[in-house]
């Protein structure tokens, strides 16, 4: 019940942080290109890929990796957004546009947590 209460409190924390900084990017930039969007999927990407290498390799707490894991980034990250905004792009006729951040996105996302994993490895 303890582990389930963090995981909605970190869940409620990412989100909030996901918003703020969507927000942000979203003052300062052109909507055309979703990429407060991509920037949020990609830095849970990083910090998934550094949890997974400190539980694996230097003993990290299963509870932290679970209430940061799945509550934190599983708030921050947005699978749902980046699918809308993707075929959004596409029906707006940015088919290049949404190509690349489908492709950029995944590629960037691999990049990311294969760079948080690597460093874990330090």
């Amino acid at each position: 019940m303890i582990l389930a209460l963090g995981v909605g409190l970190g869940a409620a924390f990412g989100a909030v942080a996901r918003y703020l900084l969507d927000q942000a990017v979203s003052r300062r930039r052109p909507p055309v290109f979703p990429l407060g969007t991509w920037l949020i999927n990609i830095t849970g990407s990083f910090v998934l890929g550094l949890l997974t290498g400190l539980a694996a390799h230097h003993g990290m707490p299963s509870q932290v990796v679970v209430v940061v894991g799945t509550g934190v980034c599983g708030g921050y990250t947005t699978f749902s957004t980046f699918s809308f905004e993707s075929v959004r792009l596409m029906e707006d006729g940015a088919a290049v546009i949404s190509i690349g951040n489908i492709v950029g996105s995944i590629a960037a996302g691999l990049a990311a947590a294969a760079l948080g994993l690597g460093l874990a490895l330090l």
